[in-house]
C-alpha cells in the first residue's frame, strides 16, 4: 500500500529540501500538515498540489 501521510523526514527528502524550509513552507500555509497526536504528518496530495502549483507559477510567468 502506498503512503498517504509523510514525517517530516519523509517529506523533505521527497522534496528534496531543508527541513527548516519545509517548516517555513507548512507555517505559511503553502504546504498542508495534519496533527496526530504530537506528531505533524504531510500528505502525499498535499505535497503534489504545492509542486503543481509551482509548475503552474512558473508557465503563467513565462
Amino acid at each position: 500500500m502506498t503512503k498517504l501521510l509523510l514525517t517530516v523526514s519523509e517529506a523533505v527528502e521527497a522534496l528534496s529540501i531543508s527541513r527548516a524550509k519545509l517548516y517555513q513552507l507548512m507555517n505559511s500555509g503553502a504546504v498542508p500538515y495534519l496533527h496526530i497526536d504530537r506528531s505533524r504528518r504531510v500528505p502525499v496530495a498535499g505535497l503534489e498540489a504545492y509542486i503543481a502549483g509551482l509548475l503552474t507559477e512558473r508557465e503563467n510567468a513565462a
